[in-house]
């Protein structure tokens, strides 16, 4: 119940047909209830299902002896499960498919009631279980500190102002039609990665070989790639450490210490210092070397900028900027690989300028790096607009679901 002369929390945003109409305050223990019905008949044709906070409820190994499907708990459709450990609390889901499946004894599960005056709709709590009032209540104890695990009679204390069923359902639906939108775009963005992983697979030679399996028509008859050593195509510059008295909000040119700092936007960028020693200029690929992100890549396209010893910068001498720039992001992989044989991850300078690969002339480099980077530009622009329909939904959550106490 809500404390003696609190106000009690409202949405922000209601649908029209809806303003004015009064909500209830309740427990999510008045609403929901734990199930713990176990698969006791030992049948194993249901599916063994886990948790995750990517993906939702998935398929799991089963690596189960007939004397364990008895004690795995059964969870029905709209039924909710989650692993009580605070590391997987985020990873609370709902169940949508037909067939009843199996979770592990560990698990929390837990239904949502059917009655007049206790009822919650499962899309509504699915939703809601995804706003700040939810995150903040199973990630925080009580007296501040943080939970370790959480289970459903924790989980029961959560305090939910209740719009009537019809308006928790019309709110449910808007925001799983923005669901199916973002899915939509997020398909999007991952085919267009595909297609560059694919074309990238084909505009390069096999390892071993010194012809693509793909050439534009008007290079289809010129010679088979020279094999080169990288030192030959480029310059590499290494990062230099400024101490943070060297640097800070402001100065003469950005100063990157790492793939965080990567941004092609002044307005971006959140360290500045003095020219330094190691400077990487326009058009040149950095490279992450050191740390986390290790062969990560960016092209800048700023006059210049200052670099940290996390970061060495690529320039080309007598090739295309951008075809270097493609043939790095190529090697992402190979450059995780060998940074991972060290204590600390990390490149040396001769991981990168002894590599030893078949090149093209720059005007075909230049015709592969323009295919690709439009490519890349299409991907950015369609990341840029699926990050903006996951921010709005963000926003409309906000909006739709009654605020907490502490933001009255």
């Amino acid at each position: 119940m809500a404390k003696q002369g609190a106000k009690m929390a409202v949405p922000r945003l209601r649908f029209p047909e809806f303003v004015g109409k009064p909500f209830r305050e309740v427990q999510l223990k008045d609403v929901t209830s734990e199930s713990i019905t176990r698969n006791v008949d030992g049948i194993s044709t249901k599916s063994v299902m886990g948790v995750t906070k990517a993906e939702g409820i998935v398929p799991m190994e089963e690596r189960l002896i007939a004397s364990d499907i008895a004690r795995y708990k059964v969870v029905q459709k709209d039924w909710f499960a989650y692993n009580p450990m605070r590391l997987n609390i985020g990873s609370i889901a709902r169940w949508q498919g037909d067939s009843d499946i199996l979770v592990s004894p560990d698990y929390v599960v837990f239904q949502c009631s059917k009655g007049f005056g206790s009822e919650i709709a499962p899309a509504y709590l699915d939703h809601f279980r995804q706003s700040g009032a939810w995150e903040k209540f199973v990630t925080e104890g009580g007296d501040g500190s943080v939970r370790v695990r959480i289970y459903y009679k924790d989980l029961a204390r959560l305090q939910v102002t209740l719009p009537s069923l019809a308006e928790q359902e019309k709110v449910a639906d808007c925001l799983t039609s923005l669901d199916e939108v973002i899915a939509v775009q997020g398909q999007k963005v991952e085919a267009l990665k595909a297609h560059k992983r694919g074309l990238v697979q084909q505009l390069f030679p096999r390892e071993g070989e010194t012809q693509p399996r793909l050439r534009f028509p008007e290079f289809r008859d010129a010679p088979e790639w020279g094999i080169k050593k990288l030192s030959a195509l480029i310059d590499l510059v290494s990062g230099m450490h400024l101490s943070p008295e060297e640097y800070g909000s402001s100065g003469d040119v950005p100063y990157f210490t790492g793939p965080s700092d990567f941004t092609n936007e002044m307005k971006c960028v959140m360290k500045w210092t003095a020219v330094s020693s190691s400077m990487a200029t326009k058009y040149d690929t950095l490279i992450t070397v050191k740390g986390s992100g290790v062969g990560e890549c960016w092209y800048l396209k700023m006059p210049s900028v200052a670099i940290g010893r996390q970061l060495m910068a690529v320039h080309a001498k007598a090739s295309s900027s951008q075809f270097i720039h493609q043939f790095l992001l190529s090697k992402r992989k190979r450059f995780e690989d060998l940074a991972s044989g060290n204590l600390i991850p990390g490149l040396a300078r001769g991981d990168i300028l002894d590599m030893v690969a078949p090149f093209p002339e720059k005007d075909e480099q230049q015709c592969i790096a323009d295919c690709l980077s439009s490519l890349d530009t299409q991907i950015i622009a369609e990341s840029t607009q699926l990050a903006a329909l996951k921010t709005h939904k963000q926003g409309l959550m906000q909006r739709l679901f009654p605020l907490g106490e502490d933001e009255l």
